[in-house]
Parts: structure tokens; sequence; C-alpha cells
């Protein structure tokens, strides 16, 4: 019997408020048969396992079932003042860019000669690059890893690889390119491949520099020319696979860590979905559990003093896993040095930002730091990528490791025209002005895979800090 395509038979566990039964068919396409006690079954297909497709699902359960309608839906709110976002790229300018130009690294190489590098997810050519001599124009000079020659340690394969956010930095007579990929077991890592041109040939170091879950990656050299590396660890991404298997084990904390009735039925549509979640490929977990994700981040605060209060409720290895689960509510930044071949770190890493801002939620990432006026100024997106929630805030320090001082409002965040304003990069654009450079989707199309933009946006620095200057 082929047992891929037999389809796969789950029922809420006793203990739960609510209770489904949810036949999941795993040939093909894939479709779903959910019923609730006294209820007729309901019929749902979802064509492919993409992010937009699982939305379309979760709304269509939201409306029939009372589950969380999907955040990415609805309109964010208008946007408050700030400069105008400048669009530089809206569509590909070569077929073997995919996904447009999300996690966008442009620098500056020479008195007019910039670079772009963009995540490239699953596409089999890793990180395009694309020069301009005015920020406006743009060619495709090559990819930092051609299909083919990506590192030995990374994962390919099209719904598997996921090559993020490449940052290149000029390093004495190097150039630096510092990224994230899938190791051959599915958890992220930061690699560091070199050149002595911008166009490459770049060649990648045979072991990545950090792992366990970790992204975007940030170079940044002091004001004594000491190379850092800045990056992220991704506990955002872990802890929704453990609450959903805690609730699957224990059903009944549902209603002890979900208040809103909407809450709590997707609570219990996830844990019940678990089993057959826990056998997808990392993505698309992310995609089955967004809806649980956001229904503990739609209270954040008040989720995670209830989750701690379990915590206390709790013993043994229940409690290990619930506590292990609290301080993965929080993502962590942090910087280290690295040796000046950049072929290792020295010291001990140093959290410099965590998420701690209403507007944040649950997670902050994608940091870049430039040095003026004596200080770091460090920008950084905050929120879900796929959503219109996401944004830039803005922080402050006198060294690499902080402490920094977080602007008390976000910097930019999604409008009538671009939503998801994120992953920043500053460049000295060809005005001899400071640009902040920034991906956004079109309103109604966030999400993984979806065509990202490239866009700027001037900013200066007065009284010490990094704003947006509208005298431009």
């Amino acid at each position: 019997m082929d047992t891929e395509a037999t389809p796969l038979r789950l029922r809420t566990p006793p203990g739960a408020p609510f209770t489904f039964e949810i036949t999941v068919d795993r040939g093909g396409s894939r479709g779903f048969r959910v019923t609730e006690p006294g209820q007729d079954a309901q019929r749902y297909e979802l064509a492919r396992p993409e992010q937009p497709d699982y939305l379309d699902l979760f709304e269509a359960l939201a409306r029939d079932l009372g589950t969380r309608m999907p955040l990415a839906r609805p309109p964010p709110p208008p946007r408050q003042g700030g400069a105008p976002l400048r669009p530089l790229l809206t569509e590909a300018v070569a077929p073997e860019i995919l996904y447009g130009y999300g996690d966008p690294c442009v620098v500056r190489v020479g008195e007019r000669d910039f670079r772009l590098l963009v995540t490239s997810n699953d596409a089999p050519n890793a990180f395009p690059i694309l020069a301009s001599s005015d920020l406006t124009t743009w060619r495709l000079t090559g990819f930092v890893f051609p299909e083919g020659h990506t590192p030995a340690w990374a994962l390919t394969g099209f719904n598997r690889a996921d090559f993020w956010a490449p940052e290149m930095h000029r390093i004495r007579d190097e150039h630096w390119v510092c990224f994230t990929a899938r190791m051959q077991d599915r958890s992220l890592a930061i690699g560091l491949a070199r050149s002595g041109s911008p166009d490459g040939p770049f060649h990648a170091d045979e072991a990545p520099l950090v792992t366990g879950d970790v992204i975007d990656a940030h170079i940044l050299v002091d004001a004594r020319g000491a190379p850092w590396l800045v990056w992220k660890k991704d506990d955002n991404g872990v802890w929704p696979r453990r609450l959903a298997a805690l609730l699957h084990r224990e059903p009944a904390r549902v209603g002890e860590l979900f208040a809103a009735r909407e809450d709590q039925r997707t609570a219990v549509l996830a844990l019940t979905l678990w089993p057959w979640v826990e056998t997808l490929e990392p993505m698309e977990q992310f995609f089955v559990l967004q809806p649980l994700i956001e229904a503990a981040t739609a209270d954040f605060t008040g989720f995670a003093a209830r989750l701690a209060a379990l915590r206390a409720r709790a013993c043994g290895a229940d409690a290990e896993e619930i506590a292990v689960m609290s301080r993965e509510l929080r993502t962590r930044i942090y910087a280290q040095r690295l040796s000046a071949d950049g072929r290792a770190l020295e010291g001990q890493p140093a959290v410099i930002l965590e998420n701690d801002q209403p507007w944040e939620a649950h997670l902050i990432e994608g940091v870049w730091i430039t040095q003026e006026g004596g200080r770091y100024h460090l920008l950084y997106a905050g929120n879900d990528f796929s959503t219109a929630h996401y944004g830039i805030g803005a922080a402050v320090a006198d060294a690499p490791t902080g402490p920094y001082r977080k602007s008390s409002e976000v910097l930019l965040s999604s409008g009538a025209e671009w939503w998801g304003p994120g992953h920043p990069s500053v460049a000295i654009g060809a005005d001899g002005r400071h640009h902040v450079f920034l991906h956004a989707f079109r309103p109604g199309v966030a999400g993984y895979k979806a065509f990202r933009a490239l866009l700027a946006a001037p900013i200066c620095f007065e009284g010490g800090v990094l704003s947006l200057d509208r005298s431009v």
C-alpha cells in the first residue's frame, strides 16, 4: 500500500474544548475534510503547498469554523506621516530572478558603482547580483552561487532549499558575502563566501560560521577596523512547533493559554493537525502553524504571562519544555567578533537587541548597523514578514555591542501602496545622501515567495539619532 497516497485521518485528542475530525489527502493536490460533532463535513482543496493557498484555506476555515482570520487578509491601518518610499525595482530584470528583491543588500563598490544582492529562496541560482550606476537602472551580473556551485553543507532543491538574506561587504582586498542557508538536517545556518570581485566568482567556506537555526547575518566593521558578525537566533521558527506538540499531548492546556474563542478553536485545529504537520518541510510547517502563531501573538504579553503561569504549575519534562518555549518567545540578536580572516568567531556572543515593543510582536530580525557621528545606528525589521504588520525600527548605541536604545515609534510601516517594508540596508546614494533600502509587497500579495519590490527612502542623522529625511 502506498502510505503517501493513503488519506490520513486525525481526531482531536480527549480534553480539548472543541473536537475536530480531519481527513488529509496526501496525494497530488491536497484535500481536507473537516467535521465537527453534529455538523456536516466541510471539504477544502489545496492546489499547492504554498503560503497563498494556505491563506485561502484558513480564510475559508475562519468563515466556516470560527477560527482566526489570517492577518495577511485585511489591509493595514493607514501609515501616519513618514517620507514616501521610492520604488527602484518593481519587476524582474531577468527570468532567473524568481521572487524579486527580498532582504536587499545595497552596497557602494565604486564612485558611481552599486551592487544589489537579494534572497533567492529555493531558486536554482542562489543570490542574484545586480549592478547599477544610478540606483534606478539595474542589470544582472551573475549569482553568488550559480546552479551547481552551492556550498556542500547547504540543502538544495525546490521547496527544500532556503537561501536567504545575503550581504556583501568589502573587507580589505576581498568582498565577503554572509548568508543564510538550510543544512542537510533542515536547520538554518550562516555561512561566508569571498571573492576578489563584487561580481564573483565566490567561494564559500567549507563549514558554516554559526549553526543552530540562525539567520540574517550582518557584518559590521567597527571604528577600530575590527569585523563583527551580527545575527538572529530564529527561535520564532521553533516555539510554534513546540507549542503545537505540547497542546497535542495536553489538549486541556488550550483553555489555560488562549482566552478568545476564535483563538481556542484555532489552537485545537493546530493540535489536531500536528501529527501530520510534523512530517512537513520547515516552511510548510510555518504556513500551517501561522494561525496558531497569530492566535498566540494577538495578546503577546498576556500569552507570555499565561505560559509562565503554566510553567509554574507543570512538572518534569513538561516544565522544562515550557521553560524553553518561554525563552524562545524572545527573539535575540547577537553580535560577536570575527577573526581577521573571517573564518572563525572570537570571544563570546553578546545579545544586543530583543523584541520588547508592541509593534514588534513576537520577533525582530534583519539588522543593519551604520556608523555615523561616532555612534552605531541600528535598523531592524519586526513582526511577521508575510503580513502588513511588518515594519522597520531604529536604535542607537555608542559601541557595537550596545546597549542599544530603540526609537519609541516604528520608522517605516505599511501604507496604501506598499505592505511589509522590511530588512533594511543603508548606503550613500549617487546624490551623496544616506538612503535606507528595503523590500515590500504590493497590497494583498504579501507572503513567502511572493514578489518583493526594492524601495528606498532618504534618511538623516540629527541629534545623534537616525530618522527619515523629510526635506528631500
